[in-house]
């Protein structure tokens, strides 16, 4: 497994899909407001995270990959601060188109924090632009992701459902995949459609399900679910997270198998869990190991994210220890 985490170093992974920026808004609670069941806070500091499909690229770069990130922001303050911060990540961010009149995605999560506990989330509030990209913004960005993909051993789709990843998009993303021989990774959640002839295709489970039209439930559910999954979007490998009953995936071969999960006693935060599985798992199988290795080393790393608060990574290091517990 060392010698698998190692390879890491020498890969370049694209990531294509929905960027945003991360907002932590904490105070101290200090009463009960007059005005509404809520409590006061007293502000006490603002944090901002790479969020959305830049998070993934900051997983990538963690582990010693080389990322290219490819998307939107608006052409506003909250842009640019996303632009430096995915350049001080170590994040190629030539990819990050900015535009005028479109706002760049930005979600606050308002936090109550005292010393007897970790900080609890009391509300969230999201800015969002949904609107589909013009033709003339597609065509500028595809032709960023070609010039790209010359140099990138795979790429990863990160679809959070901001109107980016168009059916024009996904099409050219898959046929560049093809041309140049890259490994094609997506993190859905939602159209699953978009996706058929990936190499790997991960959802969690009630995507699964709402993608089937039918629950999952028992293990049964999931063997013949995922089997189901597979054959409808023609993809090598589906995994799909199952939270603190782990994961299923059918492999190239349609075997099927469930792990569980590799941390269900220190969950705090589960944000940007599957951001991090999708890196861990792109860079194992493109560094040559199996599907089920690649789950498992990804299944490990995104248990040691959700302790931590927000969108986490971890490095080399941390991931070689996990392992061995």
């Amino acid at each position: 497994m060392r010698d698998l985490i190692a390879r890491f170093a020498s890969l370049c992974v694209l990531v294509v899909g929905d960027v945003s920026l991360d907002e932590y808004v904490f105070g101290r609670a200090t009463r009960l407001s007059r005005e509404a069941p809520i409590p006061v806070l007293e502000f006490e500091r603002r944090e901002h995270i790479l969020g959305g499909a830049a998070n993934p690229a900051r997983n990538l770069v963690a582990l010693g990959a080389r990322a290219g990130q490819f998307g939107v922001v608006g052409d506003d303050g909250e842009g640019l601060q996303l632009a430096a911060m995915l350049g001080r990540a170590g994040i190629d961010a030539a990819g990050v188109l900015a535009l005028a009149g479109r706002a760049t995605a930005l979600k606050t999560r308002v936090l109550s924090h005292d010393t007897l506990r970790f900080p609890q989330q009391v509300a969230r509030v999201d800015r969002l632009d949904r609107r589909p990209l013009p033709p003339a913004d597609e065509e500028r960005l595809v032709a960023a992701i070609e010039a790209a993909a010359p140099r990138a051993q795979a790429m990863i789709c990160s679809d959070y459902q901001l109107g980016l990843m168009t059916p024009v998009l996904v099409d050219a993303v898959r046929a560049i995949c093809r041309r140049h021989g890259l490994l094609l990774a997506v993190d859905a959640q939602g159209n699953s459609h978009l996706y058929g002839g990936a190499d790997l295709f991960r959802c969690n489970d009630a995507e699964a399900a709402a993608a089937l039209n039918r629950p999952l439930r028992t293990e049964e559910d999931f063997a013949a679910g995922l089997a189901a999954l597979r054959d409808t979007l023609g993809a090598r490998t589906v995994i799909v997270t199952r939270g603190p009953a782990g994961l299923a995936l059918i492999d190239e071969r349609g075997e099927y198998a469930a792990l569980p999960a590799a941390n269900r006693s220190e969950v705090y935060d589960t944000t940007g869990a599957g951001d991090t599985f999708i890196a861990v798992a792109t860079l194992a199988l493109t560094a040559g190991a199996g599907v089920r290795q690649a789950a498992a080393l990804a299944n490990v790393a995104a248990g040691l994210v959700v302790r931590r608060l927000g969108n986490a990574v971890v490095s080399p290091e941390e991931l070689m220890e996990g392992v061995g517990r």
